[in-house]
């Protein structure tokens, strides 16, 4: 697995080289980190992270990869103008999407992203 961060800003073209050279790709959207404890502001983020890792690295094919999308710190995401939230309908973090070249397929929201059972089936669907 590759996992790749990538920006608000640079988010199109990140997902554009990633879907070309991997598959399947799946895209976490998550809180940013604050630079006083370096984890997430959003206590759900940094529960689901290790166990998305570990799910995809476990169950995914070699060729699969993670792009990592920060959603801001809690303002910017509560904002109703926040690109992720209005592009891609996010309700809740974190989120993690099933991507292909067709779009955002099926997605895994909130205390789902912390299920082993629901990652593990999630990730082998998507082989």
């Amino acid at each position: 697995m590759k996992a790749v961060r990538t920006t608000v800003e640079a988010f199109d073209q990140t997902l554009k080289k990633v879907l070309e050279e991997h598959s399947p790709v799946f895209v976490l959207f998550f809180g940013n980190e604050l630079p006083e404890t370096s984890e997430s502001w959003c206590p759900d983020c940094v529960i689901a992270d290790p166990r998305i890792r570990k799910a995809i690295l476990d169950h995914a094919p070699a060729t699969s990869a993670l792009i990592e999308a920060p959603v801001g710190l809690r303002d910017e995401w509560r904002s109703t103008n926040n690109v992720y939230r209005s592009r891609y309908s996010l309700t809740a973090i974190p989120t993690l999407f099933q991507w292909t070249k067709n779009g955002p397929g099926e997605r895994l929201v909130e205390e789902e992203c912390s299920d082993t059972n629901k990652l593990q089936a999630f990730v082998e669907k998507a082989k």
